[in-house]
């Protein structure tokens, strides 16, 4: 059965502060970012087009069908269907929060031609489930970037399908990363987890003369 987050008394409201939170962390630049969680009735909350993240109201959030149909008045995020991919993937995802950090951005425009972003040996890297030691590795999937949505939630489909272990988290290069869980606050920690881990990678190629 879907996870989703019926527990929340105000879905919006715990996703703006959830907003606030990661615009105090320099992770929502101007209008950059989207959130979103699943609701009760299997429809999607999740934030409209435009909306800083760092001063979000109930307001700016509408709700969409699994398949990204507008429900309530309004335009969504131009990625909608992107939550809508993972959503359909992974049935255990609540929330969906999509971040950009410096450190992720350069890092990824590094690896340029690579479908991949390669964390080991990190502590942090038991954010990830079924990972219970330092000594393991992770790799992220990583894509190039692209304004046609439905082109990249196709492209998108069948690498995050093909994973053995599915692991909540991708990057689209140059853009930014999505991370996700079964509740906001899983989703919060992927996100978190994941942009320190790498800031790590990127200071750690800095030292070693870069990637390109």
């Amino acid at each position: 059965m879907p996870a989703t987050v019926p527990d929340l008394p105000d879905p919006a409201d715990v996703l703006a502060k959830a907003g606030r939170r990661l615009d105090a962390r320099g992770l929502a630049p101007a209008t950059a970012g989207n959130y979103s969680a699943r609701l009760a009735d299997g429809t999607i909350l999740i934030t409209r087009s435009g909306a800083h993240k760092g001063r979000l109201d109930a307001a700016q959030f509408m709700r969409v069908a699994a398949d990204g149909t507008a429900i309530d008045a309004g335009r969504s995020s131009a990625e909608t269907l992107l939550h809508c991919l993972i959503y359909a993937v992974d049935p255990a995802a609540g929330a969906v929060l999509h971040t950009h950090s410096v450190a992720g951005t350069v890092l990824s425009r590094a690896l340029a031609g690579r479908d991949g972003i390669a964390l080991a040996e990190y502590e942090l890297l038991k954010i990830f489930p079924g990972v219970a030691t330092h000594e393991a590795s992770v790799t992220l999937p990583l894509v190039d970037n692209s304004q046609d949505m439905p082109a990249l939630a196709a492209l998108l489909r069948p690498i995050l399908l093909a994973q053995e272990r599915l692991v909540p988290a991708f990057y689209i290069r140059g853009h930014g990363l999505y991370a996700w869980g079964p509740t906001l606050d899983a989703a919060e920690a992927m996100v978190e987890g994941c942009e320190f881990l790498l800031a790590c990678a990127w200071e750690e190629m800095k030292l070693r003369g870069g990637g390109r």
